[in-house]
């Protein structure tokens, strides 16, 4: 899945780019951007769709090995021996250029001790790295978790870890990118609409509030499911019904003013709750309103009032869902 806007190596820019307004990102694509032409380590992490593996093709395509193939490991799917099989022939030393190789080790935290042991002896150290007539295979790694941690706990090799971690790109989650959510929702509308060939629904206001106020624990990965969603059923709200079933979008402590009184707060504690109760049940009827109705012990009437009043459904058509 292509999670990035690239530019070409004819545009004037220096290197492909993951789409970013704020000033965590803007900083990553220029640190990706240094980084690139160098043959130093690079260590990805960030939670499950967030971009590692844009960030590692575009790393690769901008090095001095880009008009190579991207050698990719999924360390999670490999025992010790098969690792060692795959890493050997992209880390034997040549002093021909063309021929060096930029290997990528996808989730390096599920690595067990056996592996990490023999993956330490594969890679090059520094000494060798700064050999004029010794050149190695870049690598390139990925973890969803801390490392750090990770060698704190003794789970990961202090020395790999450091091995790895010639430079480090740490991304966010896009529930911490709230401002990038409209801009990235309307690329993957015009993309896939694009690539099926049909005329994408526009994106109201409403709607692009519902996404934005989303928690998005599957990150890019799930926006981009989401709006491939839309192209396909040619409806928004369908998908965004499909969203906010989750209950996600609406799993967030109320907010009390400073002073509020203690009656205060219990109202507004209750209020979650009874969304929160609300949320659940639809979820468990597939947004069947009067299965609903009757699971909550309410009637039909009382559900659409309460839904009609909650926070998290704008755009909420009042006819919309089943009724059956």
């Amino acid at each position: 899945m292509d999670q990035v806007q690239t530019v070409s190596p004819d545009d004037a820019a220096p290197i492909g780019f993951v789409y970013g307004l704020g000033a965590t990102m803007r900083a990553l694509n220029t640190m990706a951007a240094d980084i690139a032409p160098t043959d130093i380590s690079v260590l990805i992490v960030g939670e499950s769709g967030t971009g590692k593996d844009a960030y590692a093709r575009l790393i690769h395509r901008w090095s001095p090995q880009g008009n190579t193939q991207l050698r990719k490991i999924n360390c999670s799917a490999f025992e010790p021996g098969a690792l060692f099989t795959l890493t050997n022939e992209a880390t034997r030393t040549t002093s021909n250029v063309e021929t060096l190789q930029s290997v990528y080790l996808d989730n390096i935290q599920e690595l067990d001790p056996g592996a990490q042991r023999l993956l330490l002896s594969q890679l090059p150290d520094a000494e060798g790295a700064n050999c004029k007539d010794e050149r190695r295979a870049r690598f390139i790694s990925s973890s969803t978790r801390s490392l750090e941690a990770q060698v704190a706990a003794d789970c990961f090799r202090r020395e790999l870890y450091f091995r790895l971690n010639g430079a480090c790109l740490r991304l966010p989650p896009l529930r911490e990118r709230a401002e990038d959510i409209p801009a990235l929702a309307e690329y993957f509308l015009n993309k896939h609409s694009t690539v099926m060939k049909k005329k994408a629904p526009p994106l109201s206001n409403k709607a692009i509030q519902a996404l934005t106020a989303y928690h998005w624990p599957g990150n890019i990965r799930e926006l981009e499911n989401l709006l491939r969603k839309i192209v396909v059923l040619g409806d928004v709200q369908i998908a965004l019904n499909e969203l906010r079933s989750s209950g996600i979008v609406t799993n967030r402590p109320a907010i009390i003013a400073a002073g509020a009184s203690l009656k205060v707060a219990a109202r507004a504690a209750s209020r979650e709750a009874e969304r929160e109760l609300i949320l659940q049940a639809l979820e468990r009827t597939r947004w069947n309103r009067k299965q609903a109705a009757r699971a909550l012990q309410i009637s039909y009437k009382s559900l659409l009032y309460k839904i009609k009043q909650m926070e998290a459904f704008p755009g909420e058509r009042e006819n919309g869902g089943g009724e059956d």
